[in-house]
């Protein structure tokens, strides 16, 4: 059996393989709220083999969004209007996860394809807030600098909203710490300039994610898995870097998380990133062995031999694709029969399947 679809227990939850839908913002929604656009996305991934579908960011507050199109999960009303696509995805035998984040100074921003920098006021755009007060870009709405109080606030925010996600019957929790949103903006010295308990040393830059964590640990059931996905370098040297990565993992390790989803970047916008395929794998490889913690590799992984690879090298336990679910919801598929993996397909697509396969 290609180590790729070797099955994988974390907690109570088995997954039937190592290929995990990354979580990839959509700008679909409206107030928050799930809609068919989500269900077919997220739907065709499972129906495609995936082990476990991830919903994208999904904000702890309206203010936590990355654009004003994002999804939510800061209101009892959105958990609700969850369940259709977690009974479907879940019924396809995946796993279903959702990413839970606060965008912090990277709030309020455009949808990709509407250009860069923020959303104005006067276009539902709102003032964003960080660890200081300096913006992402030229072109981004300059944050407030947050009080104990606002900190204080957001823990709770995640507290909420990962009770609500497991009531609305996710099996996964990812807590959102990479990519220059607000936790990462409080783990980097580069963002992080604050002069009290939450900024200067180590110690005090993690303190945001480990309340956080905790706080969503407490109401996350015991059974069921919970990662973090983390930037393991600001690609910016005196910036966040691979080192500290370890040694947060090793201290999540220890709080009850149970994967580390290792990711780079996206802190600083000038940051030169050597994007290659499988270029962030070596991250996940040394925080898996240095912090004895599984890990997912994540970026530009496209081709099935690579992603056994990955597995079966242990430089990882789960490999994430994102653009090549994109391009290809049914990867999982051509990929067990690229490598020579009998899996099982739908039972309505089976007179497309290779011989010997059997329906689910």
């Amino acid at each position: 059996m290609p180590h790729l679809f070797e099955p994988l227990t974390l907690r109570g939850l088995t997954l039937r393989n190592r290929i995990v839908v990354s979580p990839m913002c959509q700008y679909s929604a409206n107030e928050g709220f799930v809609n068919d656009w989500h269900f077919v996305h997220l739907s065709s991934r499972a129906v495609g083999g995936a082990a476990l579908v991830f919903v994208e960011a999904t904000a702890v507050s309206p203010a936590g969004r990355i654009s004003p199109d994002d999804l939510g999960l800061w209101d009892d009303v959105h958990g609700v209007a969850f369940e259709r696509v977690v009974r479907f995805v879940k019924g396809e035998g995946a796993a279903f996860g959702v990413q839970l984040a606060h965008a912090g100074r990277k709030a309020s921003s455009k949808r990709p394809w509407d250009g860069f920098g923020s959303v104005p006021p006067e276009e539902g755009g709102w003032e964003p807030i960080g660890p200081g007060d300096v913006p992402f870009s030229p072109s981004h709405t300059t944050p407030r600098a947050m009080t104990t109080e606002d900190i204080h606030r957001v823990v709770e925010d995640f507290r909420r909203a990962a009770f609500r996600a497991r009531r609305a019957g996710f099996d996964v929790v990812e807590v959102h710490a990479a990519h220059g949103y607000l936790i990462h903006e409080f783990l980097s010295p580069l963002t992080n300039t604050r002069t009290d308990e939450y900024g200067g040393s180590f110690e005090n830059r993690v303190r945001l994610c480990l309340e956080v964590v905790k706080a969503v640990r407490e109401v996350w059931p015991e059974d069921l898995p919970l990662f973090v996905r983390i930037s393991a370098t600001d690609w910016v040297e005196g910036g966040w870097n691979v080192d500290e990565a370890v040694e947060l993992a090793r201290r999540l390790g220890g709080m009850g998380v149970d994967l580390i989803d290792c990711s780079s970047g996206g802190n600083i916008a000038t940051a030169q990133v050597p994007a290659e395929p499988g270029y962030q794998v070596p991250f996940a490889e040394k925080i898996k062995h240095g912090a004895a913690i599984a890990t997912g590799a994540v970026g530009l992984i496209t081709k099935p031999e690579e992603a056994d690879a990955i597995i079966r090298l242990e430089q990882a336990d789960l490999v994430l694709l994102a653009r090549e679910m994109l391009r290809d919801p049914y990867w999982p598929l051509r990929a067990a029969r690229e490598l020579g993996q009998a899996i099982e397909w739908p039972s309505q697509y089976l007179r497309a399947a290779p011989a010997g396969t059997v329906g689910r």
